[in-house]
């Protein structure tokens, strides 16, 4: 805990960010920071709360309610408050590899179960992560720490997002030979690519961690699609086991009249080449689809379509719309969503935030699903032909979505982004192993266990989850690399 009347005495305060008109003039990081006084006070607000749920990891009602990982939250609220700030980082570090990415891009579920978010606004658990991981690196504390002993065990992880170089960072520890193979020509997965530079810079964050990891002994191997470009039998013969972390990489498609026309594409397809032109060039080479000038309807939600508002808005678009197929959240708790489970409300995310400032309005429409995609003589797109819907339930007592007669639009768009979320793992590598799947495609392996159908192979993370928050991944990633480690000491007494 921190001060035991400190959430009765302070009010929340998180760090301002950079105004939106300002900041979508670049693509650097918008979060400022708070005084370090005011930040030690937010510490103070951590109450004696007797089961401290923020830090709990369960699932109820589909989502996560608590840290995943099971942070120490109110350990180092605490030594946030009294000063120690090394003791925090300490702590901090026990269960997370990397908090200055959870620090910036995870919804903070550790805050939707805060018991003082009961009565009063929860604690500042994420910026206080964050400050912890930025101070330390900012001072020096972090440096490279190698093991003091190697084993003979050589390990193959496939695949360098969260849950990839989680379990990396694990078995790097206990002494074996980590590589870290990774298809993209740079190293991070959804954290490089999939994650705009401004919410998560790559440089200054991202491959900084890689950086560090790299003079810890790891070996990351790029450019390299294991069943592809690597053959899985040398993968086999070459390694004493194998972790796939490989990610739930099947965009969700939309299958609606005018899908294959020009400027209809995925928004993950959308995001990576933005960031990757911008890390070659600084978007000078022109290997991105641009919206400057175009009207953009990105049709699905969720962190990736809020993505891409920001950086078409950051193109110079003529206007951006988001179509939601479920209704507008309650601006608070539903009587059916209660405390310590995930809030479902409403809240202006940081690129609806600078749409508004710049369009006057929120770019979101509800409730909305699309008819379908035309074009012009040329193939490109022109418009989406939408219509309201509202959910009913049926028979069964399951809700469905009924039209809305008499509430067709026609919006115009130059560029349509599919933001849908993802189905599952490519079906290439999974198929070559010979690995089983679930009902949902994912390589089958227990939650805790995460071996496969293959006693050397293991699966953790969007590959054997499904997609889900970063912090899930490096859950899983962590608990992986245990298990790797238990079966490669079985094996060798």
């Amino acid at each position: 805990m921190g001060k035991s009347t400190g959430f009765l005495e302070y009010k929340r305060e998180v760090p301002k960010d950079r105004e939106p008109l300002e900041r979508i003039k670049d693509w650097q990081e918008f979060h400022l920071e708070l005084p370090e006084a005011t930040q030690q006070i937010q510490g103070a607000r951590c109450m004696d709360c007797g089961v401290p749920y923020c830090h709990s990891g369960m699932m109820i009602a589909g989502g996560a309610s608590g840290c995943p990982i099971h942070n120490l939250i109110p350990e180092w609220n605490d030594m946030i408050y009294k000063g120690l700030w090394k003791e925090a980082l300490a702590r901090l570090l026990k269960t997370n590899n990397f908090p200055e990415f959870t620090g910036r891009v995870c919804p903070a579920p550790c805050e939707g179960a805060c018991t003082v978010g009961l009565n009063e606004p929860q604690v500042t658990i994420k910026t206080n992560e964050c400050t912890i991981i930025d101070r330390a690196f900012k001072e020096g504390w972090i440096t490279p720490n190698p093991p003091q002993n190697r084993t003979d065990k050589k390990i193959a992880v496939v695949g360098s997002g969260p849950a990839g170089l989680a379990c990396a960072a694990e078995l790097n520890k206990a002494g074996h030979r980590v590589t870290v193979y990774e298809r993209a020509d740079r190293v991070g997965g959804l954290l490089m690519y999939g994650i705009p530079n401004m919410k998560l810079d790559k440089t200054k964050v991202v491959q900084r961690r890689i950086d560090l990891m790299k003079a810890e002994g790891i070996n990351f191997v790029t450019s390299t699609e294991v069943g592809k470009d690597y053959p899985v039998n040398d993968l086999k013969k070459d390694y004493d086991a194998v972790v796939l972390c490989g990610g739930a990489t099947k965009p969700r498609d939309l299958p609606v009249e005018g899908r294959n026309l020009k400027g209809v594409d995925f928004a993950i397809n959308f995001l990576s080449a933005n960031t990757k032109s911008l890390l070659d060039s600084n978007l000078t080479d022109g290997n991105y689809t641009s919206a400057k000038d175009k009207h953009v309807v990105i049709i699905g939600g969720g962190d990736t379509g809020t993505d891409c508002v920001a950086t078409s808005i950051r193109h110079g678009c003529n206007s951006v719309l988001q179509l939601e197929i479920m209704p507008k959240p309650p601006e608070t708790r539903a009587q059916n969503n209660p405390w310590p489970e995930w809030p479902k409300t409403y809240k202006l995310d940081y690129g609806q935030e600078e749409a508004v400032a710049l369009y006057g309005s929120d770019p979101r429409q509800y409730c909305t699903t699309t008819k379908k995609i035309v074009g012009d003589a040329d193939g490109h797109v022109t418009a989406v032909h939408t219509i309201e819907i509202e959910w009913v339930k049926d028979a069964s007592g399951r809700m469905t979505m009924k039209e809305i007669l008499g509430t067709e639009k026609v919006l115009p768009a130059d560029l349509v982004l599919l933001a849908m979320g993802f189905l599952g793992p490519d079906d290439q590598l999974l198929e070559q192993l010979g690995l089983e799947r679930d009902a949902r495609s994912n390589v089958k392996a227990d939650y805790g266990v995460y071996q496969t159908n293959i006693d050397n192979i293991f699966a953790a993370g969007d590959m054997r989850r499904g997609q889900s928050l970063v912090v899930w991944a490096i859950n899983e990633g962590r608990e992986a690399a245990q298990a790797c480690h238990r079966y490669l000491t079985a094996t060798s007494k």
